[in-house]
């Protein structure tokens, strides 16, 4: 579409496509280094949401999985919850590529509507999959939530 905006990140992590596709839809691994479980049956159609790991389970980002080829390809649509039919919700797709003992994550988070909302992803993103990548490779997230460094 045009004038919207995509934000691509990359990680190399030390693991197998396996284990990163377990660690983007397990709820339990989510909530680790996340702060959020990401929850779904992951079959092409099904809802998804992110939520919150209060004990609420108030969702803050919801959306439906349009591709999902485990251990290599899932993709969903993504939106904030009450938003309605009439705001188009971005797609987030994750790439996982196997290379030897590593694995190159992409992560390309399309349709995004102006450039405050790349703003946005872009300063969340790195913070997630520098969670993530330190989750797999040690076991634990990082000592601090990076998201919320200044």
């Amino acid at each position: 579409m045009a004038g919207k905006l995509e934000f691509v990140y990359v990680v190399y992590i030390e693991s197998a496509p396996e284990k990163i596709w377990t660690a983007l839809t397990d709820p339990g691994q989510t909530a680790a280094y996340w702060g959020h479980s990401n929850v779904s049956d992951w079959q092409v159609g099904s809802q998804w949401e992110h939520q919150r790991t209060d004990g609420s389970r108030v969702a803050e980002v919801v959306g439906t999985v349009v591709e999902s080829a485990p251990p290599t390809r899932l993709v969903t649509t993504w939106a904030e919850p009450g938003t309605g039919q009439e705001a188009e919700p971005s797609r987030v797709t994750f790439d996982i590529a196997p290379y030897g003992e590593i694995v190159r994550l992409t992560v390309t988070h399309q349709d995004l509507a102006g450039e405050a909302e790349r703003d946005a992803v872009a300063g969340g993103w790195p913070a997630v999959l520098s969670n993530l990548k330190t989750f797999i490779e040690t076991g634990r997230p990082l000592p601090q939530e990076p998201w919320t460094m200044p």
